[in-house]
C-alpha cells in the first residue's frame, strides 16, 4: 500500500472540529468579519517570525507534515490558506481507513526521519486511533502535543519545554479573551479522552480552576453538568442526553465534531444560557496555534543547528607509571554508549545506525542539515621521515584532540583512517594511536570495525570477475548469440537495462529498440574486446600472503582454455579504497566507480567499470561502506574512522566525506584533525593537492610529528629495525646526531610552507629522551621556520600532556594563512611528476624510463577519453537510487 501525497498545508487535529460550539460568555464582543482577530494575529506574529528566521537562513522554510488516515480532509481545508499566508510548506500523506497500526508508523518513523519536516500531525479515524501510533512521532515534531514525552512536561510544569495542545489552548485563549474568569470557577471536561482530556485539566488547573472529569455516560453526570460553571465538551453528545440537563448561564466550549449529522448544535437550543455567543471557533483558532508550533518547531531546530560547545561527559584517565601496554590501557577503560556520544556531539538519533556498543555509522543526509553551519578548523598531522617502528601521527593526533576537548573545552574531532589487516597481522601492528592516546575499543578498531574493508574486497573482486568472464565469453560466442545473451528475452520482451543504455549513449548509437541495432551496432555494443595483457585490476584480499604476489588463473576445464598470469593485491590497494576516500557523495562515488579503467582494448582504447556493466552493483556494495563510522578516544572524544588507502600507492588520508561531516559537527570555533600516511613529503603533498582539491576544504595548520629517535636515525645513527632492541645511541644522549638529524625536520618543514600552511612541529617524547635533546629539537625547528615546537607527553597522560600543543595548534590555526596547490590540474602527467620532484624532494629534473613512458603514454590517452559469471550476469540490472539509496534490480 503506498500512501498518496501532495504538496498542501496543513495539520492534523486529533480532536477538532468542523464547526465548534463556540463560546457562551457574558458580554457581547465587537463583530469581526472574517477570520478572527486572535487567529489573525497568530499567524502575522508566526509569518514575522519566520521572516526573521529567513534573514540568517535564506532557504529555511519549514515543513508541517499531515499523516490523515481516512478520507475526510478536515485538516487539510482548516489549515490550508493559514500555512499558505506563514509562509510554511505542507507534506499530506493520505491513509486508506483500513490501515493497520505497523502501516500508520511506518509513515511517521520516515517523516521522522526527513530533517526537512519540523512539524508532524495526525489525523487518525476512530478505528486508527492507538497510544502506540502517538507516541511513535518524535516528540520534536509533535506539534500536537500528543506524545506522553511532551504531556509529561506539562503535567510537571515545564511547558517552555514542550508543545502544547493546540486545542486545549485555544479552550483557555477564548475564554482569557472574553474576560472570564478562571480562577476558582468549577470546570467540566465531558467526553474527552487521552492527550486531549490531560492537556486541558493540567492548563485550567495552572489557573486556579476545581476540574472534574467525565464522559456521556456517567450515571451522575446531570449533577455535574447542574454544578459546572464552565463545560468543555470533547466527544458528540449522545441523543439520549437532554439539553435541558445544561443550566442556563453556564459556559460551553464545544472541542468536538458530531459525525455525521452535526445534528447537536448547542447553538440552535431554545434555551438561553446568556445573552451572547462569541463566533471564535475553537477548531480554527486550535489550527493557527498548530501553525505556530511549527514554527517555533523550526526555529528551535535552527537554533541546535547553530554552532554550540559541546556538553560532553569526558572519560577520567589514571595514567599508570610505567605505562601498561596498549591492550591493557584500552581495556581499562569503558566506553560511553555510541548513541550517547553521538547525542552529546549533536548527531540526532536517526543519523546513526549504531553497530553494538561502542560503533556507528554516521548518515549523509546530516550534511543536508548542517549545510548552513560554518566549518571548523581544518588540521592535517604529518610526520618527518619514520623509523620502521614508527613516530606516532596517530597518538598524536589523537593526544591533540583529547587535549582540545576534553581539557580546554573546545569542540574537536580525530579523522582517522581504517587500519588494513595486513600490517595488524604483519609487522606495523595496530593503528588505534598508544599508550593514553588511543581510540577504544582498539580491538574493535583494528580488526573488521563495521566491515568497510570487507565490501571493498567484495566489490573490488566482482569486477575483476567481470573483466575475465567478459573476455571467456567474447572469445567463445558469436556476435548475434552474445548479444542476444546480454539483452535477453524476457516475458517475450527484450529490454535494455540502464547501464546498457548508458553504453549505446556512449558509442553513438541513439537507439532504445533491442530489435532496432544493426549488425554493426549490435557487434560494437557487445564486444570491449580487452586486451589480456593491459589489465590494471586485480584480485584483493585483506591479508599479507606472499604467495599470492603471482597467481595462475582459468586453469579449471570450464574455463574452455582461457587462462593468463594474475595477482593477490592488499585489498586496501584497491582503486576503489581509494574512491570512497576522495568522493563527496553517493552519487559522486557511483560516478567515480563507473570511471575507473580496468584495462585498454584491442585498439589502445580504455575500458571501464560502466563498459562492464558493474557500475551499479559496485555502488550498491559499497552504499554502507560510504558512512564515516564514529568511535571515541580513551577520553570519551570523538573520532571518526573511514577509509584508508595507502600513501606509497594512493594518497594516504582518511575520507574527505569523514572530515566534511566532522567540520560541520565541531562548528567554526571547534577543529578537525586528520592525519596522513607516510612522510610530509609524501603524505602531506598528495593531502594537500588530490585530497584538498577533491574536497574544496582549506587546511588552517600543519603539526609536524618528530621523534629525537628518528632525528638521530637520519643524523647518521645506527639502523632501526623493527624487533630488534635499539643501540645504545638511541638510549643515551647524542646531541650531535639529533642535530645533524634535524635536516630532515627542517626540509618537512619547508615542504609545508610551499603550501602557504603554518608548521606546529610535536615533538613526541620517549622515555629515553633527555632535557637537552628536547630543547635543542624546538629551538632548531622554530630557527628552520616552524610557528611553534612543543613536547608532548600524551603517550604517558593522555590529553593532559598534549595541552601546550593544543594551544599552539589554535593560535597557528587562527592566523591567516596563503594555501596553494603546488601544480595545475590541466599540467600534462610528466610536468606534474617534475614539479613534484623538483620542489618537493630537490630533484634537479627527471627521467623516464622506458616502461614509464608508455604507461604516461597510456594513462594520457585514457584520461583524455568461485562459480562462473554467465554472459549476461544480474548485475547489469542492480544499481543504486543516489537519492534514496534504495537498491533497485536486486530481485
Amino acid at each position: 500500500m503506498r500512501p498518496r501525497q501532495a504538496l498542501v498545508s496543513l495539520q492534523l487535529l486529533r480532536a477538532a472540529p468542523r464547526r465548534a460550539l463556540g463560546l457562551l460568555g457574558r458580554r457581547p464582543p465587537a463583530a469581526r468579519p472574517g477570520r478572527p482577530e486572535t487567529v489573525r494575529d497568530i499567524i502575522q506574529n508566526s509569518k514575522e517570525v519566520l521572516t526573521v528566521l529567513r534573514q540568517g537562513n535564506p532557504t529555511f522554510k519549514p515543513v508541517l507534515a499531515i499523516v490523515q488516515v481516512g478520507d475526510d480532509p478536515f485538516m487539510q481545508e482548516i489549515s490550508q490558506n493559514m500555512a499558505e499566508e506563514t509562509g510554511l510548506n505542507i507534506t499530506h500523506i493520505c491513509l486508506p481507513s483500513e490501515s493497520s497500526e505497523d502501516e500508520i508508523i511506518d509513515e511517521v518513523l520516515k517523516l521522522n526521519g526527513d530533517v526537512k519536516v519540523h512539524g508532524l500531525a495526525l489525523q487518525l479515524s476512530s478505528g486508527s486511533y492507538s497510544n502506540k501510533i502517538l507516541n511513535a512521532v518524535k516528540p520534536e515534531k509533535d506539534v500536537d502535543g500528543v506524545t506522553d514525552v511532551n504531556l509529561g512536561k506539562l503535567v510537571r510544569g515545564d511547558a517552555h519545554e514542550c508543545f502544547v495542545s493546540p486545542t486545549a489552548r485555544a479552550v483557555i485563549e477564548l475564554l482569557e479573551k472574553s474576560d472570564l474568569a478562571i480562577d476558582g470557577k468549577k470546570v467540566l471536561v465531558l467526553g474527552a479522552h487521552g492527550s486531549l482530556e490531560a492537556a486541558v485539566q493540567c492548563l485550567f488547573q495552572r489557573r486556579g480552576a476545581m476540574m472534574m472529569s467525565c464522559q456521556w455516560k456517567t450515571q451522575q453526570l446531570q449533577k455535574k453538568l447542574q454544578e459546572a460553571d464552565i463545560v468543555v465538551i470533547g466527544s458528540p453528545k449522545p441523543e439520549e442526553i437532554p439539553i435541558s440537563w445544561i443550566r442556563p448561564g453556564i459556559t460551553i466550549i464545544n472541542c468536538s465534531r458530531d459525525f455525521p449529522t452535526e445534528k447537536h448544535d448547542f447553538s440552535q437550543s431554545n434555551l438561553q444560557y446568556s445573552d451572547l455567543v462569541v463566533e471564535e471557533d475553537v477548531s480554527t483558532l486550535a489550527a493557527a496555534l498548530r501553525i505556530q508550533n511549527v514554527v517555533n518547531s523550526g526555529r528551535r531546530w535552527l537554533r541546535e543547528q547553530q554552532y554550540r560547545r559541546w556538553k560532553l561527559h569526558c572519560l577520567k584517565l589514571q595514567p599508570l607509571s610505567p605505562v601498561p601496554s596498549d591492550i591493557e590501557i584500552s581495556r581499562g577503560q569503558s566506553p560511553k554508549a555510541v548513541d550517547v556520544l553521538a547525542k552529546e556531539i549533536g548527531l540526532l538519533a536517526d543519523e546513526i545506525e549504531i553497530y553494538g556498543q561502542s560503533k556507528a555509522k554516521v548518515r549523509l543526509s546530516l550534511l543536508e542539515r548542517l549545510k548552513d553551519q560554518a566549518d571548523g578548523k581544518y588540521v592535517l598531522v604529518a610526520g618527518i621521515t619514520p623509523t620502521p617502528l614508527g613516530e606516532g601521527k596517530s597518538t598524536v593526533t589523537i593526544g591533540l584532540v583529547q587535549a582540545l576537548t576534553a581539557h580546554l573545552n573546545v569542540n574537536s574531532f580525530a579523522c582517522l583512517r581504517q587500519p588494513s589487516q595486513g600490517p595488524t597481522f604483519g609487522v606495523k601492528g595496530g593503528a588505534a594511536g598508544g599508550g593514553y592516546a588511543q581510540v577504544i575499543p582498539m580491538e574493535e578498531f583494528n580488526l573488521h570495525l563495521t566491515g568497510d574493508i570487507h565490501a571493498i574486497t567484495a566489490a573490488n573482486n566482482l569486477l575483476a570477475a567481470a573483466i575475465d568472464t567478459r573476455i571467456l565469453h567474447e572469445s567463445t560466442q558469436t556476435d548475434k548469440a552474445l548479444y542476444n545473451r546480454l539483452v535477453p528475452l524476457v516475458n517475450g520482451v527484450r529490454e535494455f537495462s540502464e547501464i546498457q543504455l548508458s553504453r549505446l549513449k556512449r558509442l553513438g548509437i541513439n537507439k532504445t529498440d533491442p530489435g532496432s541495432l544493426t549488425d554493426d551496432e549490435m557487434s560494437k555494443f557487445a564486444r570491449l574486446d580487452i586486451d589480456p595483457s593491459t589489465i590494471t585490476w586485480q584480485r584483493v584480499l585483506d591479508t599479507n600472503d606472499r604467495f599470492l604476489r603471482k597467481i595462475t588463473i582459468g586453469q579449471a576445464n570450464t574455463e574452455k582454455g582461457f587462462f593468463r598470469q594474475a595477482q593477490f593485491d592488499i585489498a586496501v590497494a584497491s582503486e576503489i579504497m581509494a574512491v570512497l576516500a576522495l568522493t563527496n557523495s553517493l552519487a559522486d562515488m557511483k560516478e567515480r566507480l563507473g570511471r575507473m579503467v580496468v584495462a585498454s582494448d584491442k585498439s589502445g582504447q580504455p575500458v571501464t567499470a560502466e563498459d562492464l556493466g558493474v557500475t551499479g552493483a559496485l555502488a550498491v556494495l559499497m552504499k554502507d561502506a560510504i558512512k564515516p563510522t564514529l568511535m571515541q578516544t580513551l577520553e570519551g572524544t570523538p573520532v571518526f574512522v573511514h577509509a584508508g588507502p595507502f600513501a606509497n600507492i594512493a594518497h594516504g588520508n582518511s575520507s574527505v566525506l569523514a572530515d566534511k561531516i566532522a567540520l560541520k559537527l565541531v562548528g567554526e570555533e571547534g577543529f578537525v584533525v586528520t592525519e596522513a600516511g607516510f612522510g610530509a613529503d609524501i603524505g602531506m603533498e598528495k593531502f594537500f593537492n588530490i585530497k584538498c582539491r577533491t574536497s574544496g576544504l582549506i587546511p588552517s595548520a600543519v603539526v609536524l610529528v618528530a621523534t629525537v629517535r628518528a632525528l638521530k636515525m637520519h643524523g647518521g645513527g645506527p639502523n632501526v629495525t623493527a624487533g630488534v632492541p635499539l643501540k645504545k645511541e638511541y638510549t643515551e644522549e647524542n646531541l650531535q646526531l639529533v642535530a645533524d638529524g634535524c635536516c630532515n625536520l627542517q626540509k618537512q618543514i619547508q615542504i609545508a610552507q610551499l603550501f602557504g600552511v603554518p608548521v606546529v612541529v610535536a615533538l613526541n617524547v620517549f622515555k629515553t629522551d633527555t632535557n637537552a635533546e628536547i630543547d635543542l629539537v624546538c629551538e632548531l625547528a622554530k630557527r628552520s621556520g616552524a610557528f611553534d615546537a612543543v613536547p608532548c607527553h600524551h603517550w604517558s597522560v593522555g590529553g593532559k600532556g598534549a595541552v601546550d600543543l593544543a594551544r599552539a595548534v589554535r593560535e597557528a590555526a587562527n592566523k591567516k594563512n596563503r594555501f596553494r596547490f603546488l601544480y595545475d590540474l590541466e599540467l600534462p602527467i610528466v610536468d606534474k611528476i617534475r614539479t613534484i620532484a623538483q620542489t618537493v624532494y630537490g630533484a634537479q629534473d627527471i627521467e623516464l624510463s622506458p616502461e614509464a613512458k608508455a604507461k604516461v603514454d597510456r594513462y594520457t590517452q585514457q584520461m583524455s577519453t568461485m562459480p562462473g559469471l554467465p554472459t549476461r550476469p544480474c548485475f547489469y540490472d542492480i544499481d543504486l537510487d543516489t537519492d534514496t539509496e534504495q537498491v533497485k534490480g536486486l530481485f
